[in-house]
């Protein structure tokens, strides 16, 4: 505890609400996780390879991935002899350190929007259906209408039933005008909505679409089409590509990534549902498979639940009662 208690004092004050999200959110992973470590440094007071062995299974099973798992054992075995570290309990700093360094890479990770330096920002949204992204568009929404700024939704997703009357609903809840049309071919949809942006001077710009992976021949052509439209009316937009995945979907979310990945330029990630699972070891797995930051989590049903990802309040939450 005398880390975290370090550790929570670095925040500014005004963090502390943030903090206590990650804290509530990441409740379900940090009970799973730290009771298994317990448990284990419990049976092993001294690091051993059965240590290692099971340290490893723990890791797996908290959705983390294999490959990222071997490659933190290596780098664990590597501090371990390094710094002669003979008991269990003595790891653990080890263990907080290197998930810090798994996830930052020696890079700059970059977790806010890149917004336009003139005219609109335009933000498109893909990812398969029921992960939660028409209501993760209404969230950030309702978090930039609050920091004031003008914001169009546009109800690129002409193929699911109920996504356009979803997505009105949330124009009603932030105050915020949402395009739709009766075609079916969302890139004139998209066009239509970002005349009125650029008409209207609109500082954000949402454009939810359709979450078809199945062809992923097809998804690519309208991918490509809706970019091309973007692209012609406000140079070097769309200026974010955020993936929607559903946390509890666990290895399938990483899938997604990498299929995404091969379709479109995707910029960032936004992780929903991380509050519903055991697993939350699965934003380091996305970060090592795809090399994709994490740019918002999902740590509750409430609007304002939708976070900006923090990599060491993320680390707070899931390790705090270590």
């Amino acid at each position: 505890m005398g880390l975290f208690s370090k550790f929570k004092n670095i925040f500014k004050k005004e963090e502390k609400e943030d903090l206590e999200a990650f804290d509530k959110g990441l409740e379900k992973s940090r009970k799973e996780f730290v009771n298994k470590i317990g448990i284990l440094n419990n049976k092993y007071k001294k690091v051993s390879p059965e240590y290692f062995d099971e340290l490893e299974e723990i890791l797996i099973m908290s959705d983390i991935g294999v490959n990222t798992v071997m490659d933190f054992i290596d780098k664990l075995k590597k501090r371990v002899k390094k710094e002669n570290i003979i008991n269990s309990e003595d790891l653990k700093e080890v263990i907080i350190d290197e998930m810090f360094i798994i996830y930052v890479n020696n890079e700059i990770v970059v977790n806010k929007i890149n917004y336009s330096d003139s005219g609109p920002t335009v933000i498109l949204f893909v990812g398969v259906n029921g992960v939660g992204k028409t209501t993760t568009i209404g969230k950030i929404a309702n978090k930039l209408t609050k920091e004031g700024k003008k914001v169009l939704l546009i109800a690129g997703d002409t193929f699911r039933a109920g996504a356009i009357e979803q997505l009105k609903e949330w124009g009603l809840r932030t105050n915020s005008k949402v395009v739709y049309g009766e075609s079916k071919d969302p890139s004139s949809v998209v066009y239509d909505g970002l005349m009125i942006a650029k008409d209207e001077s609109y500082d954000v710009v949402l454009i939810d679409t359709a979450g078809r992976l199945q062809n992923k021949v097809n998804l690519m052509n309208e991918l490509d089409k809706i970019n091309k439209v973007i692209g012609k009316l406000i140079p070097n937009a769309p200026h974010e590509t955020l993936l929607v995945i559903d946390a509890t979907t666990g290895q399938n979310g990483i899938s997604q990534a990498k299929s995404f990945k091969e379709i479109t330029n995707i910029t960032g990630i936004v992780l929903t549902k991380l509050d519903g699972t055991a697993k939350g070891g699965i934003v380091l797995a996305i970060k090592e498979s795809v090399n994709i930051p994490v740019k918002f989590v999902g740590l509750g049903e409430k609007e304002e639940d939708l976070r900006v990802f923090d990599i060491e309040k993320y680390i707070y939450g899931l390790f705090k009662d270590m």
